[in-house]
């Protein structure tokens, strides 16, 4: 008896899924340029960070367009988005809900979870570091795992969930600065600068005038959630794989082979440093429509993955050495 010949279906290489998706994330790009101008390099690493499936720190002084990137980005990729402001005075319930008594009309009396802004898929921590301690430590959980505790119940975030943080780096007064843990908890550490002649010109045309068009969605969430998973899949190279691991290692004064490493760092990058830089070089490398990435990407992203993640000694500082320097050096050292 001859057996039915199964049914031949199209097959999709890796190669083709990654095809696609560069034409999709070029479109996005395009209409987030649309609104935000002349900061090509900073809507790069916002969107490198969200491919990745991490939170990005946004660092700069007020007025340049922070807010208005991460609510463009949320229009773009169809992103339910909420803010928060963080003030010495909020408290954890404010970002993660509360369970409210209510009684029902048989007059019996339960607990209703209401929940708060953190249940959304891009939210944005504006000025972070104004909140205490204890309000910063209630977005750890959610940003590490997804999910948060009230009153001793788990509460599971949207997906996917993402959190872009603000910081002022010149007003201090009245801050309260990040703990180590929760800075790690970021992917990249992007460090908002003043835009060009050129940028600024435009940016002054197209905001000021009579009528300002508004972006357009390009994707959707699980478009989103699609790509995350497509990022992982991207192959890494052997030489790339060792470049990750020895910038990190020897950015630990325990284990660097660098005499000025191990007599200027407090402390070094850990693991998640590597996994970033994975994750991140991958997803650079989908944005420029390659296959896979390069150890340029690791160069490129070094700083916004590094910075957060090392510390100076006193001994650096009443030197003069600065961390970009030093993060420069354990750069120029790859391949």
């Amino acid at each position: 008896m001859t057996l039915p010949q199964p049914i031949p279906h199209p097959t999709t290489t890796l190669a083709d899924e990654i095809t696609a998706l560069g034409t999709r994330l070029a479109q996005v790009r395009t209409e987030i340029g649309r609104s935000i101008h002349g900061q090509e390099e900073i809507v790069e690493l916002s969107l490198i960070a969200l491919l990745a499936g991490g939170h990005a720190l946004l660092v700069g002084v007020p007025g340049l367009g922070k807010s208005r990137l991460v609510e463009t980005m949320a229009i773009v990729l169809g992103l339910a988005s909420k803010r928060i402001q963080f003030t010495p005075d909020l408290m954890p319930g404010d970002i993660l809900g509360s369970e409210v008594l209510e009684q029902g009309d048989d007059g019996r009396r339960s607990f209703r979870f209401l929940p708060g802004p953190v249940f959304c898929q891009l939210l944005m921590a504006d000025e972070i570091n104004r909140a205490s301690p204890r309000t910063q430590s209630a977005l750890l959980q959610a940003m590490q795992e997804g999910r948060v505790s009230v009153a001793g119940v788990e509460h599971a975030l949207p997906r996917p969930f993402h959190v872009l943080a603000t910081q002022n780096p010149i007003e201090q007064e009245g801050t309260y600065p990040l703990p180590e843990a929760q800075l790690d908890r970021f992917l990249l550490e992007i460090q908002v600068r003043y835009p060009t002649l050129a940028a600024e010109r435009a940016m002054l045309i197209a905001t000021t005038g009579a009528e300002e068009t508004p972006p357009s969605q390009v994707m959707n969430e699980a478009e989103l959630i699609a790509a995350q998973s497509l990022i992982r899949r991207l192959p890494v190279g052997e030489t790339v794989i060792s470049a990750i691991l020895d910038l990190v290692r020897r950015g630990r004064p325990e284990s660097s082979d660098d005499d000025l490493i191990k007599r200027h760092v407090a402390w070094g990058p850990g693991p998640r440093a590597a996994q970033a830089l994975m994750l991140a070089g991958r997803a650079r490398a989908l944005l420029d429509g390659r296959l896979a990435p390069s150890l340029e990407d690791v160069k490129a992203l070094a700083p916004a993955v590094l910075r957060h993640r090392m510390a100076l000694n006193f001994t650096a500082r009443a030197e003069g050495v600065t961390l970009d320097a030093t993060i420069e050096r354990l750069v120029g050292r790859i391949g």
